[in-house]
């Protein structure tokens, strides 16, 4: 059922720094089942830690992705800001890793700054053992630009969140993305 996690988990032995499955798979994790089709993976890492992709991925081909376009990384260039979208291909295999940003004892939102949330709380596992994204961020990354997808992905996670996870996603929305209609759900 969480093959892909599992090759993701694989995938991700070695490295040092904290990691996290990210997206749509994230959201299925949470729930304990898979809600829809899912044709990639990520996983979410600090940026502070991308010395330890640079090792973990020697040999595969990594680009990350300028302008809308997939570019060649020269695993030896740090990745400032903007920049955030990594891919990594060996074989057949294929990873998303989504820098992520860390102030102090906080994860910040890389679209606002001001919108953080505890390290401490971001500690979930799945049933399997696979670490993943808090709910309540996924869907704040998610609302940007909703699609059908992330619309299901809301629907399907919004009765397996806790109170203070709908009050966390509510004021980011908020703050964020006033005119959203998931407001309308989390305001009741």
């Amino acid at each position: 059922m969480f093959e892909l996690c599992q090759r993701a988990a694989d995938w991700m032995q070695g490295y040092e720094g904290k990691w996290l499955i990210a997206g749509g798979w994230a959201i299925d994790l949470h729930i304990g089942e898979v809600t829809r089709e899912h044709h990639d993976i990520e996983v979410a890492v600090f940026r502070e830690d991308q010395r330890e992709l640079q090792r973990l991925f020697q040999g595969w081909t990594v680009k990350v992705a300028k302008e809308k376009e997939l570019v060649e990384w020269d695993l030896m260039e740090h990745l400032a800001q903007p920049l955030h979208e990594i891919h990594v291909n060996h074989e057949e295999d294929h990873l998303e890793i989504l820098l992520n940003e860390r102030k102090g004892r906080y994860w910040q939102f890389r679209r606002n700054h001001d919108i953080t949330y505890p390290l401490s709380h971001m500690h979930l596992r799945s049933e399997q053992g696979f670490p993943y994204l808090n709910p309540e961020i996924v869907l704040l990354y998610k609302a940007k630009a909703t699609s059908d997808k992330d619309e299901a992905d809301f629907q399907n996670v919004f009765p397996f969140l806790n109170e203070r996870q709908k009050e966390w996603l509510k004021q980011a929305l908020i703050q964020c993305y006033p005119q959203h209609r998931w407001l309308e759900q989390l305001l009741y």
